[in-house]
């Protein structure tokens, strides 16, 4: 038996610490936790950046390390630094190394890096080991080049490797949200569906519970399957809790592709042992005849400023579409005429149709919508100056050439707001590997006293 102590589902996004001195108690084997995903959107990525505040990274890593040294067991995080670029590691492991300096912890760190040279994948694609997922823009090596960063999603292998270095803290670059809890059931020789499968309920803490944001649970793995025990006071895991996770963030609620292989959860069993954790059993791993791992590649879009100006007229609030189309249509003529083209102009409608746009089949408006512009463009003087040709049509623009001039209300002055450079994801690409370590680099070091 295995037992994984699973914090939260971020780290930075915090966590119930009654919870987690109740899953020490339990002596688990090894504490898990995800440091991010894609979901924030390609800035991190493109950057190499953090979306977390560092003072807040800093304390509730010093109290993971802290509760690492405690229960004598390694501590892991997966997509250090919400992206996983190497910089973003860098980030993590200076953190590391001050909190070990200012408390005298004497441990063993392992940094598993995930980043990709532009070259090295040019030289696989030419070589058809890179395949496009669905969907998948084309990619070149232009493409390669373009990017800022670029990573490869490390599975459970990997993380193997990283742990039989019999280090204290591991901190993994760009992982699978699952591969940091099925690592260690695995070597362990666990069931290898229920290694994958409560991976894949572990991957964001409480979540899979009847109290979401009470953050830390306990997954037990063993020759048969796992057991999920939440470590909050009003927690409780279900049947229904518990299955119904496999719908998060995925396409197929019975299939989870890994590198390696793919889950298959059709068959599984969940049983309430009590009114709080939940049995799983009869899940399915089913290995790959090749070992893929997936890339993902942001990079420089443009440069941005956006603009908001609300608008409560009833007439244009019930004719806001049309508006919109009107003024991106003469607004992006007088902007080329004046300084030129490469630009584009974009206005979301906060308030109808912002979050799905054209999927949202149930939109409309009420008696007041928010316009965001956005002008994109290759340079920030250029995407100012667009907003700037923007700006007095967002203020005055009428619906027709024969009513009064209306004016609408800016919430700030200047209304222009530059957000400088910005990132677009640019690959859904796996690549083929021979050795599981081919595309990622590991390295030891000793902290501390």
């Amino acid at each position: 038996m295995v037992k994984v102590l699973i914090p939260s589902g971020a780290l930075g996004l915090g966590y119930d610490r009654a919870a987690l001195a109740r899953g020490i108690a339990q002596n688990p084997d090894i504490i898990a936790i995800d440091g991010g995903s894609t979901d924030s959107g390609p800035h991190y990525l493109g950057t190499g950046t953090s979306k977390y505040a560092r003072g807040s990274t800093k304390a509730e890593w010093r109290e993971l390390m802290e509760a690492r040294a405690e229960a004598g067991v390694p501590l892991i995080i997966g997509t250090a630094g919400t992206c996983g670029a190497d910089s973003a590691v860098d980030w993590l492991v200076d953190i590391t190394r001050e909190i070990a300096a200012e408390a005298g912890m004497k441990v063993k760190l392992a940094v598993l890096k995930s980043g990709q040279r532009p070259d090295a994948l040019s030289d696989a694609l030419g070589q058809g080991k890179i395949t496009p997922l669905n969907p998948a823009p084309e990619i070149s090596d232009d493409v390669l080049s373009s990017c800022s960063n670029i990573v490869a999603l490390a599975g459970a292998e990997q993380i193997q490797a990283a742990l039989d270095t019999g280090a204290d803290i591991v901190i993994a670059g760009r992982t699978t949200d699952t591969a940091i809890i099925s690592a260690l059931p695995l070597a362990k020789g666990c069931h290898a569906g229920g290694a994958w499968h409560g991976a894949k309920i572990g991957e964001c803490g409480a979540l899979a519970t009847t109290a979401p944001n009470s953050g830390t649970i306990l997954i037990e793995f063993d020759a048969e399957g796992f057991t999920i025990t939440p470590m909050g006071a009003e927690a409780r895991a279900t049947p229904h809790t518990v299955s119904a996770h496999m719908l998060y963030e995925n396409s197929n609620p019975d299939v989870l592709y890994e590198p390696g292989g793919h889950l298959d959860v059709s068959r599984s069993h969940y049983t309430a042992l009590d009114d709080r954790t939940v049995r799983v059993t009869g899940s399915e791993w089913i290995v790959s005849d090749r070992y893929t791992v997936k890339l993902e590649g942001a990079r420089l879009a443009g440069f941005q400023t956006v603009s908001l100006v609300t608008v409560r007229d009833p007439r244009y609030v019930e004719n806001i579409r049309a508006w919109c189309d009107d003024i991106v249509t003469k607004a992006t003529a007088k902007a080329e005429a004046r300084v030129g083209d490469g630009f584009e102009i974009e206005l979301r409608l906060i308030g109808l149709d912002a979050t799905l746009g054209g999927l949202d089949t149930a939109a409309k408006a009420g008696t007041e919508v928010g316009v965001l512009g956005m002008v994109t463009a290759p340079t920030e003087a250029l995407s100012r100056e667009v907003a700037k040709v923007l700006n007095p049509y967002l203020l005055h623009h009428p619906l027709t050439e024969e009513e009064e001039m209306p004016t609408f209300a800016f919430p700030f002055s200047p209304p222009e707001v530059s957000r400088g450079a910005v990132y677009e994801f640019c690959l859904n690409h796996v690549l083929e590997l021979d050795d599981p370590m081919d595309a990622f680099a590991l390295r030891v070091e000793e902290l501390g006293a």
